[in-house]
């Protein structure tokens, strides 16, 4: 009788540790399966990537605005240099962010982005774009990051877009994560006795 209690009491454990090991799995996978579905929906007006513009340029135009947000612990100004411009879907078009570090020390920061309406987030696509690269600038500091961009033609085609003529690309500017640097101590060993 003990030794089938025994093999239910292993089956429980083994069963129990896979669902932790999985879920364990699943939580540091998220996040770049979230991207990778993000990226391929447009969810959450997350744009696309693209290899390279289509060849077909419509008649009509599309505002594409630019907006800028910096997080609150990071002390850089950082801004669109065009606020605005005016596009033809399937057009290849590029503009810059400037990035200015008004802090008194070197900091990294990675920039995160969307677009709204979020509906449209499948039909901007990027070709070049610095989000996601860390951007190390010393105090006083500059740089200018350019994103190369179209809006898809079939933007006009999907009877849920096609009456958007306005598109915001919006980045949000982060302070990096760094890793932490292993302790050193400056006392000596204690003396094993």
């Amino acid at each position: 009788m003990a030794a089938p209690s025994r093999r239910r009491n292993a089956t429980t454990v083994l069963l129990l540790a896979s669902v932790v090991a999985g879920m364990a799995g699943l939580s540091v996978a998220s996040a770049p399966l979230y991207r990778l579905f993000c990226e391929a929906t447009g969810f959450g007006g997350t744009t696309g990537r693209a290899a390279a513009a289509p060849k077909e340029i419509a008649d009509a135009l599309v505002t594409v605005r630019f907006d800028a947000v910096t997080a609150p612990d990071l002390a850089w100004e950082f801004r669109p240099l065009v606020r605005e411009i005016q596009i033809r879907p399937g057009e290849q078009r590029e503009i810059f962010y400037r990035a200015v570090n008004r802090g008194s020390e070197a900091t990294t920061g990675t920039a995160t982005y969307n677009v709204t309406p979020a509906k449209t987030g499948i039909y901007f696509d990027k070709l070049q774009c610095f989000c996601f690269n860390e951007q190390h600038l010393r105090p006083g500091e500059s740089r200018d990051m350019g994103v190369s961009f179209f809006v898809d033609p079939d933007l006009l085609r999907d009877r849920g877009t096609r009456d958007v003529r306005a598109i915001t690309l919006s980045y949000t500017m982060f302070r990096a994560h760094k890793s932490a640097a292993p302790a050193v101590s400056a006392s000596p060993a204690p003396a094993v006795n």
